[in-house]
């Protein structure tokens, strides 16, 4: 079965429509579309990223990792985004989180087709810390979209409120209680998270550099956004512990936005800018490549070319 990008993304667009059109309209059956439409992308999307694992696998090139571009990491954090989604549709029926959750799903699908397909055979010494490297970055980044998204949320149903605004139709959000907590503990997790990701990342260049290997330069772009985002993000979590009017309200929902623009940053230097992390500019040059899973540190050939 030959599966597209398309067919999942189609799926997540009319999941979308469907969440929008609550606004307008009520159905009973809206919620079960919704929900199977959702279903039938993920089991595309996981078809999808299952078949590029395993000729990746199958790669007659050394070592090569499943899911080891830029590419492939871009849809993952999009997968694990959508199943985020499908837990809040199936246990929070009545409010509209697809709003916001999907048209993140879908940017990142779209941002994913603009990035490096080009997979990197990393030495075997180097794979355990490029694959812990990849996962914590993964998960740090749905972690920082996740309280985007609810921190978005929050800012809406707390402007509703203090205005004393009707709800709008088919607009239910969850309570300001839930939302917080959720910012709260984004906030945590993406700290933990992000550190540990940037951390292996660090220790997976210096073992490259040890060994005499090709490392990626720590001036590059992708490696100084990373720096940055670390940096918000260690410095947000300090200040929504240590300062306790931050830890709840509307100042933990902009930390949580803020930290999406930093997000945001290091995402259009991995995808834009010209890196050594198979960035769009990158496979044109005999020494880039992705890492594992993740879009970051590499490790090359001893000869010193890629692995290509």
């Amino acid at each position: 079965m030959n599966v597209t990008v398309v067919c999942f993304a189609a799926s997540y667009v009319v999941s979308l429509a469907l969440e929008v059109s609550r606004v307008f309209f009520r159905s009973k059956v809206r919620g079960v579309v919704m929900v199977g439409f959702t279903v039938a992308g993920l089991i595309a999307h996981t078809w999808f990223l299952s078949d590029r694992a395993i000729h990746s696998a199958g790669s007659p090139q050394l070592s090569v990792s499943p899911l080891s571009s830029p590419f492939d990491w871009l849809l993952l954090a999009a997968w694990i985004l959508a199943i985020t989604y499908l837990y809040f549709a199936y246990y929070y029926r009545k409010e509209a989180i697809g709003i916001f959750i999907l048209p993140v799903v879908l940017s990142l699908i779209g941002a994913a087709q603009f990035a490096s397909r080009e997979p990197f055979a990393p030495q075997p010494a180097s794979r355990v810390w490029g694959q812990i490297h990849g996962i914590f970055l993964v998960l740090g980044t749905v972690s920082l979209l996740v309280g985007f998204v609810s921190g978005t949320m929050y800012l809406i149903h707390a402007r509703r409120l203090k205005h004393k605004l009707p709800p709008m139709r088919g607009f239910r959000l969850l309570n300001l209680e839930r939302l917080d907590a959720i910012n709260h503990r984004s906030i945590v997790l993406s700290c933990i998270f992000m550190a540990l990701g940037v951390i292996s990342g660090v220790v997976l260049n210096l073992i490259l550099s040890h060994r005499e290997l090709s490392q990626i330069p720590w001036n590059d772009p992708v490696v100084y956004s990373s720096g940055l985002l670390l940096i918000w993000v260690v410095s947000a979590t300090l200040f929504n512990a240590l300062y306790k009017p931050a830890r709840h309200g509307r100042k933990v929902a902009y930390l949580t936005i803020a930290s999406f623009v930093f997000l945001a940053i290091t995402l259009a230097a991995l995808v834009l800018a010209e890196t050594q992390h198979g960035g769009r500019n990158s496979e044109n040059s005999d020494n880039t490549g992705a890492s594992l899973v993740s879009p970051s540190l590499v490790a090359h050939r001893p000869d010193g070319r890629g692995g290509r």
